[in-house]
This record gives structure tokens, C-alpha cells and sequence, in this order.
């Protein structure tokens, strides 16, 4: 097969892979129907995260199952997939307590930008949908496998409710999804913070009532004109930088909650900028299959289209232009057919 490889800063290249095959009896192989770059695969294409070798890269797949190891209960050969990004037992005490994240079986993928993946933990990873799905939800389906998901998580652990006024602190996919997932959940008044008009766009689709261009201090202080002096009462961060981190501290009112899901980079916790006004933290990676029953659901009866946030799509073997064109800002989110 042919699959992605990393070697360096701006270095992507489509090249011939091992065939991916049953190592321990927990695993699923599948062949890749979509695949994606995600926002936090530009950390290392940028140089700012070291790889310290070559290495396969992508997390976000959704595929049709090829062949399933001997202890695999739940999915057969044939099934159309979504999975999360990483792999968890969903049996374990964290698992069961829905953090599948921090599974304590948890292992690594071997690059999903590629023609077929091996998926281990597969029973705990991977959701079948009840029949073979129509091609136009395919990008709806692949956000659900990390964007979608994580959004989602930045919206619930931001303590997102009904009526409430929510910000949203990032542009990108997973702060785009943030603004669906705040409109599901109900908020009455949702802020997103873009400077770029196609984004600004997508965002009231999906349910922004005001959009807020400037950053830093001038962005909050946006956000407090917008609110009355008050705040917002959430705040979903899902950017990962220092300035993104203060300014969803400082946006959110006494008493209110900031949903973290942006890969930190060089942030510092404000802790007395928090304590002294009762302002929470909360958030990390996504346990996605706590979401995913759910968003398939709204995916499947077309409640949601998360999908809208891929702007462009290209065949899997040009996978360094996606890379390229997702740096340059010139896509929000890229999807890769092989």
C-alpha cells in the first residue's frame, strides 16, 4: 500500500508502506474510504514539534472493515467505520468513567493518511453505522472521528447550556465545530472570534450570532461590549497558544468555565486571573467514543453537517499539497481520498 510519511518540517511524502496486518487479536484492519490533515498535524510539519525520525502520520479515518483478529466481537468484515483518534478498550475504569482517552490499553495508530490501517482495541474504537452510508455524508462522518468530537468536548466541558452565551476562541475545524456543537446544546448567544471571511461564514451557519475579528485585549474587550461588561458564561478555547488561552480567560464571566481543547503550545495557566474571579478550566483530548453515538446519530437523520468544514479535497496521493494549502491558510480543512 501507499501511505503518508513526515520526515521533517515542510518534508510530506506519498510513499510506499507495509501492508498493514492482524498483530494481536483485539485489531481490525480497514480500508481508508477518507481520510483528512488535521490542525494539529501542522505542529510538526511547522518545525515547532520535533519528530526525531521519519514517521506515518494522520489520525482521522473513516473506512470499511477488511479483516478483524480473533477477539473481535462487535464488527465484521464488510462494515463501513468511524473511529476515534487512538485507540481504547472501553472496558476499563477510565473508559467506563468516559474517559477513553486515557485508556489504560490505549496504543497508537500507524498512520491513518494511508490506503488501509490497522486499528487496534478495534470493539472499543470503532462504531459501524447501520448500513453503508451515502457518499455526500462521508465528510460529515470523518469530522466525527476527531473535529467534531473534539469541539464537542470543548462545548461540554465548557459547561455549554440552554440560553446560555457562549465564545469561541479559534477559527479552525475543531473551533468551527465548537459553534455547532454550542447550537446543539442549545446556547442562546454564540461569539466566534474570526478574522477570516470564509470562516466567518461557515460560523453563522453553524449558528454564530456575532462574529468578533480583533484578538487580544481588543477581543475581550469586544466580547464585553457584546455582553454588557459581564462575559461570556462559556468559553471554548481551541487554539493551544498562550495569547488564545488569556484571551478565553478573560472573556468569560465570574463563575464561568473554559472548555481547553486547543494542543497547548507555550501556555501558562493565568491562575490569579482564574482564582480571583471563581473561573474555571477544564478540558484535554476528546474521549470521542463517549460523543460518538450521539453525533452519528445527527449525522446519519442529517440533524448536524459537520462535514461543511472541509473545503477542499484532493486525491490521498497529493497529500503534501493538503498540508501545504491547510499552512497557508488557502483551506480550513482538507479531505484525502485514496
Amino acid at each position: 500500500m501507499r501511505g503518508t510519511i513526515l520526515y521533517g518540517a515542510g518534508d510530506v511524502r506519498f510513499e510506499d508502506r507495509p501492508d498493514p496486518v492482524i498483530i494481536e487479536p483485539t485489531d481490525a484492519i480497514i480500508r481508508t474510504v477518507a481520510t483528512c490533515v488535521c490542525g494539529s498535524d501542522l505542529w510538526p510539519y511547522r518545525g515547532i514539534d520535533q519528530l526525531g525520525g521519519p514517521r506515518a502520520y494522520g489520525h482521522e479515518y473513516v473506512g470499511i472493515v477488511e479483516e478483524v483478529g480473533g477477539q473481535v466481537s462487535t464488527l465484521r468484515p464488510g462494515q463501513f467505520v468511524v473511529g476515534g483518534f487512538y485507540a481504547s478498550d472501553g472496558t476499563c475504569p477510565h473508559c467506563r468513567a468516559g474517559f477513553q482517552f486515557s485508556c489504560v490499553n490505549s496504543t497508537g495508530f500507524d498512520g491513518c493518511q494511508s490506503e488501509f490501517i490497522r486499528i487496534p482495541q478495534a470493539d472499543g474504537t470503532l462504531f459501524a453505522t447501520p448500513d453503508q452510508p451515502d457518499d455526500d455524508l462521508i465528510p460529515s462522518l470523518l469530522a466525527l472521528s476527531d473535529v467534531m468530537s473534539t469541539g464537542w468536548h470543548a462545548a461540554v466541558t465548557a459547561g455549554v447550556s440552554p440560553g446560555s452565551t457562549v465564545a469561541v476562541v479559534g477559527d479552525g475545524a475543531v473551533g468551527l465545530s465548537a459553534v455547532l456543537a454550542a447550537r446543539e446544546l442549545g446556547a442562546d448567544r454564540i461569539i466566534a472570534m474570526s478574522r477570516h471571511e470564509s470562516r466567518q461564514k461557515l460560523a453563522t451557519e453553524f449558528g454564530a450570532t456575532d462574529i468578533v475579528a480583533d484578538r487580544g485585549d481588543d477581543g475581550v474587550a469586544a466580547i464585553m461590549d457584546l455582553t454588557g461588561g459581564i462575559g461570556a458564561d462559556a468559553v471554548c478555547e481551541a487554539v493551544g497558544t498562550a495569547e488564545s488561552m488569556t484571551q478565553a480567560a478573560s472573556s468569560v464571566r465570574p463563575g464561568g468555565m473554559v472548555g481547553v481543547v486547543g494542543v497547548p503550545h507555550g501556555v501558562e495557566l493565568p491562575v490569579p486571573e482564574t482564582f480571583f474571579r471563581n473561573v474555571g478550566v477544564k478540558g484535554g483530548p476528546a474521549s470521542v467514543p463517549q460523543y460518538l453515538p450521539d453525533l452519528l446519530d445527527r449525522v446519519l437523520t442529517r440533524k448536524i453537517e459537520p462535514g461543511k468544514v472541509f473545503d477542499l479535497e484532493l486525491p490521498l496521493k497529493q497529500v503534501a499539497d493538503a498540508y501545504a494549502a491547510m499552512d497557508e491558510r488557502r483551506a480550513i480543512k482538507a479531505l484525502l481520498r485514496p
